[in-house]
């Protein structure tokens, strides 16, 4: 941007709020930073035991689902074996045609039941924690024996209280959404560390 643009003193003012706002959601993960490693290091533990991830949501959170299989199907830091998982939201024929078939409320579940094995880990993001697609998905997953973990906004809210364990975080919806990034981001680092401990390597060649 040239050197001269400037913004008005109402936008300026709108930044510098949003981002002041990105502290509270930060704080809220500090507080919560024990889960998150857990959920790395359960993840590892599943996913090198042959399970998989599903993950799922709407919007700007199935952006940030298909963010975190992206980083278990490709790497996140070091280079290490592929694992198996799955974004639910990203098979845009299925989607349309369960949609279509059966309503936009079963789109995931239906999914869950039909790639879903017991042991399997589901993650589904939310900033409301309202969405009935991924409740449903949750019971979906329950029928099944699959974990179900929650990234919501505000808790309690129903997907955190449906789902077998959440990280709320406490911010406004837009900021909670930008905190989802650097939860899946801690989660994939706790992740890499475990998949190193348990192969003595970096991950390189482990065939999960």
């Amino acid at each position: 941007m040239p050197a001269g643009w400037t913004g008005s003193g109402a936008a300026d003012t709108e930044v510098t709020k949003h981002l002041d706002n990105v502290l509270p959601a930060l704080e809220s993960l500090r507080s919560q930073a024990g889960r998150l490693s857990g959920w790395g290091t359960e993840l590892a533990n599943r996913l090198l035991a042959g399970q998989r991830l599903l993950a799922a949501g709407n919007g700007g959170s199935a952006a940030e689902a298909q963010h975190l299989t992206a980083e278990l199907v490709g790497r996140f830091d070091s280079e290490r074996a592929p694992f198996s998982a799955i974004s639910l939201h990203a098979e845009t024929s299925a989607v349309t045609a369960l949609a279509n078939d059966y309503g936009y409320d079963e789109v995931f579940a239906r999914q869950v039941r039909a790639h879903g094995r017991a042991g399997d880990v589901l993650v589904l993001l939310s900033t409301s924690g309202r969405s009935p697609n991924l409740l449903k998905a949750v019971r979906a997953a329950n029928e099944r024996g699959i974990a179900t973990w929650a990234l919501t906004g505000p808790g309690p809210n129903p997907l955190s209280t449906a789902c077998d364990e959440a990280v709320t975080v406490e911010a406004i919806a837009a900021n909670a959404q930008e905190g989802h990034l650097i939860a899946v981001h801690a989660v994939c680092r706790a992740f890499d560390a475990e998949v190193a401990r348990r192969t003595g390597t970096s991950g390189r060649g482990v065939q999960p």
